[in-house]
């Protein structure tokens, strides 16, 4: 779900986020707070010196890239450029900063470490534990050296805090650090209290020498070692943040914060099994004069969940500020387990990601870096539904809607092919050729409140004009929308128009779906 702000920010925000991939955007962030960093240094505001940040950060970085490089000619796969520099960027702000030689070599180990886990360290394609953490635990566990997550001085807050809710926000990830900040940052703080400290000050120091907000922002938001659905995400954070704070300790090895994160993942690994995904293209087909299908064959069966997505990794070359991986809602039900599709937009000018895959021919393989969301129907098929959908938006809603016309969520399906559950669609379109599956949505018999330029007179739908309803023309045309369990997909703009429209209605829980970067 999306971040409770006043409509024209979180436009503005989605806008701003959805230019790059999570990755490119993470890359930038980091670059941007390891900038900050330097300022610091410079000013004299920070224990290190400009010479012993940049021999670090080059070390880490450098080491990162080359090991990528070496594991991908070694295991046949292309590197992953922004994977290895966010590798490698965190790496500097965790270990010590110096030019000493031997420091140096141990930050290289803790970068090559933490980069030869992604490929050795896997479960069918899949790696279990964060890269960065990984590495820094490795030496750890060596005795070759330690992390001492410098990143925890105050003024480093100044850019670390604006950056790491800028990652939360646009990975929807915020309950998740809040969840763990709660649970690190409530016993930090009684302990300190305990100990003497004044609860103000104890909060200070917990803020500006802990490294809670780093660790939540950039280290625990880390996309592939996370389960996917929302509950097993904050049991992971609750485990992770206690860990952080409580200072166990077996033997000689005690618990630091990448110990914590490793057990965390663990726990993630064991919520939900992640296994490399391959699908082989079958079809490219137009839904409309400016959106495709792509259906795939998956080589093993694949478990979601409807109204999920998938991340589609396709490294290309020259790959634009977007990257090569891009995240597409589901369009096929889970019980059609031979067949996984896909919607999206193809619209020039495209991203060089979009352009890479159009051209794809059938017998083409496609890889997949994991499956998730939340963005699931009330299993109780007795709550009556609102389905608003803009554009391409209209994809997950497919997911849902042929699962209940297949008997999923419970039985819905009535064996005709049609869904028997209490379902409005409202879906709204920039003109009647956009509309996107109207010949099966027509076939599943729901109802359904068209919004395009020109009524498409299609038998059964009922016209409400163009673009999407407000709140009054909602509230007319579905009276008991306030009863209803309201999905919204679509653009950022369009999501929060029709959040707004729902809650003029008289809805108040609103799950979204907004496609960044539509």
């Amino acid at each position: 779900m999306s971040l409770s702000l006043p409509a024209p920010v979180t436009r503005r925000l989605d806008a701003f986020t959805g230019r790059w991939t999570m990755y490119r955007l993470t890359v930038i962030l980091l670059l941007a707070v390891t900038a900050w960093s330097f300022v610091l240094s410079f000013a004299g505001a920070l224990a290190y010196t400009p010479a012993e940040l940049a021999a670090t950060a080059a070390a880490a970085v450098v080491s990162a890239l080359v090991a990528s490089r070496v594991m991908g000619l070694l295991f046949r796969t292309r590197p992953q450029t922004d994977s290895s520099l966010i590798t490698g960027l965190l790496l500097y702000f965790l270990m010590w900063p110096s030019t000493e030689g031997t420091a140096l070599l141990t930050v290289a180990l803790a970068a090559g470490a933490a980069t030869a886990s992604k490929y050795l360290l896997v479960w069918r394609g899949r790696h279990i534990f964060n890269p960065a953490a990984l590495g820094a635990a490795v030496l750890a566990l060596t005795g070759l050296g330690a992390a001492v997550w410098w990143v925890a001085a105050p003024l480093m807050l100044v850019a670390v805090l604006p950056a790491a809710a800028v990652i939360l926000y646009r990975n929807r990830l915020l309950p998740m650090a809040g969840v763990f900040l709660l649970a690190a940052g409530v016993i930090i703080t009684v302990r300190m209290v305990l100990a003497g400290e004044a609860l103000p000050a104890a909060l200070g120091i917990l803020l500006a020498s802990y490294p809670v907000v780093f660790f939540a922002g950039f280290m625990l938001s880390e996309p592939l070692t996370l389960p996917p659905r929302r509950w097993q995400r904050l049991l992971e954070a609750a485990v992770v943040g206690v860990l952080f704070a409580v200072p166990l300790h077996v033997g000689p090895v005690f618990m630091s914060p990448e110990l914590a994160l490793l057990a965390g993942n663990l726990l993630a690994f064991a919520l939900a099994p992640r296994t490399g995904i391959r699908l082989r293209l079958r079809e490219n087909r137009a839904l409309t004069p400016t959106a495709r299908e792509l259906v795939f064959e998956p080589t093993r069966p694949l478990r979601f969940q409807p109204g999920q997505y998938v991340e589609l990794s396709l490294p290309h070359g020259t790959a634009d500020a977007r990257g090569t991986r891009r995240i597409f809602s589901l369009t096929t039900a889970p019980e059609d387990s031979g067949t996984v599709a896909v919607g999206l937009r193809a619209v020039e000018p495209a991203s060089s990601f979009k352009t890479a895959l159009l051209k794809l021919k059938p017998g083409a393989v496609v890889s997949a870096t994991s499956v998730a969301g939340d963005f699931l129907l009330p299993r109780d098929r007795s709550v009556p539904l609102l389905l608003i959908a803009s554009g391409v938006g209209i994809t997950p809603f497919m997911s849902q809607l042929r699962s209940l016309a297949a008997g999923g969520g419970d039985g819905d399906g009535d064996g005709t092919g049609t869904v028997a559950r209490d379902v409005v669609l409202v879906y709204a379109a920039a003109s009647v050729d956009e509309l996107a599956y109207a010949a099966e949505l027509h076939r599943l018999g729901i109802r359904v409140l068209v919004c395009t330029p020109t009524d498409p007179q299609i038998s059964g739908w009922t016209y409400l004009g163009p673009g999407l309803p407000d709140g009054q023309t909602l509230a007319r045309a579905v009276p008991d929308a306030a009863k209803r369990a309201a999905y919204v997909s679509g653009s950022p703009a369009a999501v929060a128009a029709a959040r707004a429209a729902v809650r003029g209605a008289g809805g108040r829980s609103v799950r979204t779906d907004a496609f960044l970067g539509y």
